[in-house]
């Protein structure tokens, strides 16, 4: 790791525990350093879908042991740009966040709008706005939701490269430039980072004031190190099935070698059994009655 590199640390490089299906995923890496820069207290997500950005967050947090609550909001019902889904996606989400991380997540399910009374201005760290794309979505949001940002704090916009479609976060993300610091990610959909009045870290400070060729870089390394979660995580759908059929061998084996037990334990008793028959016939008892079971065999028998 080079020590001139301010945007690279240790946690640059950590691979995330979940993979569920995601536009987010090759963020992974800029999401694990933002946590481990800004160290937020509270995260607060517009649009978690299946999970990733909330997970990448809550997993960042758990491995550098810092404390963090991240309030998880959406409807979990759809969108014209994510389509439209049953209950099993919130249930996936809710699974791991109650497995992995019952202390740090909470999932708000609900419109955006109505949720918002339940925090205060100025009480956040953190907002990632990654919810419903159309321009006029994605300003209802903004303005809405930027109080609960406290000075010092950071906003994140999802997909501010997406152009067609119907996507219209990038004019919002345009007009957001000329006033704010901010620093600009254009792969894995396009992820802006804007900082909301004077930023405490020093590394967030020298994110935003980066020069053309030293935002090059930073842009290039992300873009790197983003290829290889997607890649990673096109493996891990695979990697699962690999695992589950190496459990179900696992308990077909087990299974093979209980009816194997099984089948020497009957044959053991079928020999003992027939072992006492040849006993028994070879018995002084069982030849003096032989004449009377011949006698019983040739008599009729009687109603």
């Amino acid at each position: 790791m080079n020590p001139s590199a301010f945007w690279l640390r240790e946690t640059s490089y950590w691979l995330p525990l979940h993979f569920p299906l995601s536009a987010w995923n090759t963020h992974a890496p800029f999401a694990a350093w933002l946590i481990d820069v800004l160290r937020p207290a509270s995260v607060v997500e517009l649009g978690t879908h299946m999970g990733f950005s909330c997970f990448a967050f809550a997993e960042a947090a758990a491995r550098l042991d810092h404390p963090m609550h991240i309030h998880a909001l959406d409807s979990w019902e759809g969108d014209d740009h994510a389509g439209f889904y049953g209950d099993d996606v919130f249930n996936s989400v809710r699974a791991i966040a109650d497995r992995d991380y019952p202390e740090s997540i909470r999932l708000v399910r609900g419109w955006f709008s109505q949720s918002r009374p339940l925090f205060e201005d100025a009480s956040v760290d953190l907002l990632h706005i990654d919810g419903r794309h159309g321009y006029e979505d994605a300003v209802q949001d903004y303005e809405e939701w930027r109080s609960v940002v406290r000075d010092g704090g950071v906003i994140l916009f999802h997909d501010i490269a997406e152009r067609g479609r119907g996507f219209g976060v990038w004019q919002l993300w345009e007009q957001l430039e000329r006033d704010h610091p901010t620093f600009t990610f254009h792969h894995g959909h396009g992820l802006g980072v804007m900082a909301v009045g004077d930023v405490e870290a020093e590394p967030l400070r020298r994110l935003f004031a980066a020069d053309e060729p030293t935002s090059d870089r930073i842009r290039g390394d992300y873009e790197r190190l983003g290829a290889e979660i997607d890649l990673r995580g096109g493996f891990a759908p695979i990697s699962e099935e690999l695992h589950h059929s190496r459990l179900h061998a696992s308990q077909l084996e087990d299974d093979v070698a209980r009816l194997e037990q099984e089948a020497e334990e009957l044959r053991a008793a079928m020999a003992f059994l027939e072992q006492r028959v040849r006993d028994l016939e070879s018995s002084t008892s069982w030849r003096v009655t032989a004449p009377l079971r011949a006698a019983r065999r040739v008599l009729p028998h009687r109603d």
